[in-house]
């Protein structure tokens, strides 16, 4: 590591309403990955956004190679060698991979005019080579998986050759494989003198990519630690004022309790092979897996958004087919996706109307006008019972954390009132602090009788969340363990397809 490359002076930012940044400080040297961690809320993004010009500071210093520094704008944060990886992604679904990565760069053809396929095609291809990226450039980014979107997003930045890198939350959405994959260019840019930002929940990541830890709590600096000396309880205390247990298993039981939903021989046209499973009244059922397991489309066909070729699905006793998630949930099923950002909010609405979504015929009087107050009444009794940090139930959705705005689909479906709630990657992208209260809520609706099945990438959240644990593999599924057998190990042998049930 060198030199500072970027030093940051008491950094203040104000939204109305809301102090999102006081007097914040942080040091970047060439070839250093720092890591910089802190609860959904607690100013990180909003830093990061005022460096590459996304935001403009109200107060506080800048100086990067030591020069002062005052990026008006995003592009001109890029051109002067600053890029960011964001943790909601913003690429253009309707448009390729190629150009999605080098839009507003692209080579031009005759008269400066036509764009030059041929040309752009091939510097991604190029770009894919250099980072290991199995992609094609001609592909449109609204047909691909939320990991493939993300390395999209990863090669975007890096194509500007960047001083600075800053990655948020980057490995969400990323198998082990493509995080390997990941680290490997990020040690390779180190290697190169690049400062790397790295913004991440997941403390096993933080050992073991960075060199130091920069932490902020409330829109504070609260302290800088050098990796190699820190521990990482004492880190999650930094961050959260508070000491956090997430690591308990459930301690609702399932046996002997009443199956719910009966799952037997479903198939999709597209993914599905021979599913079979049940689920109990009050069950916490886990699906595990690699990306591309198959485990969102499990969901997607219980929740009539993709149509089911062959099998059934039985419901409180019931065969049921749904031609659409309205029939769903009309039939109490409720389904929290891993992108809330296009399927689980409107962002530019404010939080009592996304609460109230799905349940928006409750609200009207004469069948005609939204009785406001009443909506209003409902959504702070649900801001305060979820801890959902907002200046008040009118703020727009697109201000708040992505902490909160998960908070937000939860209550949505929680006012829905249903007897099954899919949650799909529930705590992708939120903090441990954020973590530890969504768990608590999963287990006290489990615990209330609701039936949930929850998919998630990360296994120690499967293993502390889950009465039973399926796992898939290429669209079937591999194995089913219990609480009580269930290891990381034994999930892994499942996912790799070494056995089959």
């Amino acid at each position: 590591m060198g030199e500072p490359l970027l030093v940051m002076k008491n950094i203040s930012k104000s939204f109305p309403g809301v102090k999102a940044l006081s007097n914040v400080d942080l040091e970047l040297k060439s070839g250093e990955v720092l890591a910089l961690v802190g609860e959904n809320g607690a100013g990180k993004s909003t830093l990061m956004k005022i460096l590459t010009g996304m935001y403009r500071k109200d107060e506080g210093d800048i100086r990067f190679e030591g020069k002062e520094l005052d990026i008006k704008s995003l592009k001109e944060g890029q051109e002067k060698g600053i890029s960011m990886i964001h943790q909601e992604l913003n690429l253009m679904r309707d448009l390729t991979v190629a150009e999605n990565i080098f839009i507003g760069r692209e080579p031009k053809g005759a008269l400066n005019f036509f764009l030059k396929d041929s040309e752009l095609n091939k510097r991604t291809q190029e770009l894919f080579d250099r980072l290991n990226i199995d992609l094609n450039p001609k592909t449109k980014v609204g047909t691909l998986t939320v990991a493939k979107q993300q390395m999209v997003e990863i090669a975007k930045a890096l194509s500007f050759n960047s001083k600075i890198l800053i990655m948020d939350e980057p490995t969400t959405a990323l198998t082990e494989i493509e995080i390997d994959a990941l680290f490997a260019t990020i040690e390779s840019l180190r290697k190169d003198g690049v400062g790397i930002i790295y913004i991440s929940h997941r403390m096993d990541e933080l050992k073991r990519i960075s060199d130091r830890i920069t932490i902020m709590r409330d829109g504070t600096y609260i302290d800088t630690l050098e990796t190699a000396n820190a521990d990482m309880n004492t880190v999650i205390k930094l961050m959260v004022g508070r000491q956090v247990f997430i690591e308990s298993k459930p301690t609702v039981s399932s046996e002997q309790k009443e199956t719910v939903l009966d799952v037997k021989n479903v198939s999709t046209k597209s993914h599905l092979k021979d599913i079979s499973f049940d689920l109990k009244k009050g069950e916490i059922l886990g699906f595990a897996g690699l990306m591309g397991a198959g485990r969102t489309e499990v969901a997607r066909a219980l929740f009539g958004a993709d149509p089911v070729s062959a099998g059934t699905i039985t419901l409180h006793g019931k065969t049921v087919k749904f031609a659409n998630p309205s029939q769903a949930v009309n039939n109490g099923i409720g389904y929290l996706s891993e992108d809330r950002k296009h399927f689980g909010l409107l962002v530019d609405m404010d939080v009592k109307s996304n609460m109230a979504l799905t349940t928006i015929k409750k609200y009207l009087s004469g069948g005609l006008f939204i009785r406001e107050s009443k909506i209003k009444k409902v959504a702070n009794d649900y801001v305060e019972r979820l801890q959902i940090k907002t200046p008040s139930v009118h703020q727009k959705i697109k201000f708040l954390s992505g902490g909160n705005q998960q908070k937000v689909v939860i209550a949505k479906w929680l006012l829905r009132d249903c007897d099954i709630l899919i949650f799909d990657e529930p705590t992708r992208g939120i903090d441990i602090g954020a973590k530890g209260e969504i768990y608590k809520l999963i287990d006290e609706l489990a615990a209330s009788g609701k039936s949930i099945i929850m998919i998630s990438s990360e296994l120690p959240e499967i293993l502390r969340m889950s009465h039973r644990i399926i796992v898939m593999a290429e669209g079937k599924i591999t194995g089913q363990l219990n609480s009580e057998e269930a290891t990381q190990e034994k999930i892994m042998e499942y996912a790799t397809r070494l056995h089959q049930i």
